[in-house]
């Protein structure tokens, strides 16, 4: 698209748990970022304990270079079926708050290439919008074809 995103920047973040290989974590993002700019993408990593005592990998990166944050927004909303947008479109007021929209993706299926949303175990993307109230994000995810 020619048009400019407002976006600020993008954060994700994701749980490994001492049951998962860290690295098929990190392939998951990896799977659903636009290919391009994979290799301009540094993941830190922190050691942290769950709950119960587990072992637990944090895996967290912002995306704030323009273009970037462009592609991800849109390969994001190319990837998402019609009936996850449908979906976001009917409770996206959960999704928004303070100017960032809040997304999660299913961790299992972005290891196999595919975009679907998720509650539980996944990919955390906050998409920070410079344009802060709901009625303009919620254009800008039209405009995009993030919603229907």
């Amino acid at each position: 698209m020619s048009s400019k995103i407002p976006i600020g920047y993008i954060d994700i973040r994701v749980f490994a748990h001492a049951t998962e290989d860290t690295e098929k974590v990190l392939t998951a993002v990896r799977n659903i970022l636009p290919k391009e700019i994979i290799d301009t993408v540094t993941f830190e990593k922190s050691n942290i304990s769950g709950h119960h005592g587990n072992q637990i990998v944090l895996i967290e990166t912002r995306i704030k270079e323009k273009s970037s944050s462009q592609t991800v927004f849109e390969k994001l909303a190319s990837s998402l079926s019609m009936l996850d947008k449908e979906q976001l479109s009917s409770d996206i007021m959960q999704h928004v708050e303070n100017g960032s929209l809040y997304l999660r993706f299913d961790k299992q299926s972005a290891y196999l290439g595919k975009l679907k949303f998720s509650s539980s175990d996944s990919l955390h993307f906050r998409i920070q919008f410079k344009k802060h109230s709901q009625d303009e994000i919620l254009e800008i995810c039209r405009k995009f074809g993030l919603l229907p």
